[in-house]
């Protein structure tokens, strides 16, 4: 399966799922083993060290210092990881209304970490930008 490519279909068919858990990034040093217990959403290696973005509660319980209380928002639409300008419009769209935002584009799905005190601000803002691109 590679996905949809067109903009407007991506932008009008896209459904933001908002979860409930309050997510934060961490950081663990380079060849740090993962701490028992924790499961993230993402782990990126870069040379500094490994990036985590895991549940707030997984972090506290393990000890690991986490930043960026958010939530996490998946838009349920297989969107292919050649498709163009669609995170663009959407972050462009959410950073008009002020508001900062971590994308991280997985294979099948395109997920936002938003401010956690923001989230359903940005559920309206996506669900605004769906309808108004199905018009």
């Amino acid at each position: 399966m590679s996905g949809e490519t067109d903009l407007r279909k991506l932008l009008a068919s896209m459904t933001p799922r908002l979860y409930p858990e309050v997510h934060v990034f961490a950081t663990l040093p380079p060849d740090a083993i993962l701490p028992e217990g924790v499961e993230p959403v993402m782990r990126f290696v870069e040379r500094e060290g490994t990036t985590l973005i895991l549940t707030e509660s997984q972090a506290k319980a393990a000890g690991v210092a986490g930043t960026f209380l958010c939530r996490m928002i998946t838009l349920d639409i297989h969107s292919s990881l050649e498709a163009v300008g669609f995170l663009a419009a959407i972050t462009t769209r959410l950073a008009a209304a002020g508001m900062g935002i971590n994308p991280v584009s997985a294979f099948y799905h395109d997920h936002l970490f938003v401010p956690a005190e923001r989230a359903e601000e940005a559920m309206a803002i996506l669900r605004q930008l769906a309808a108004e691109s199905g018009a």
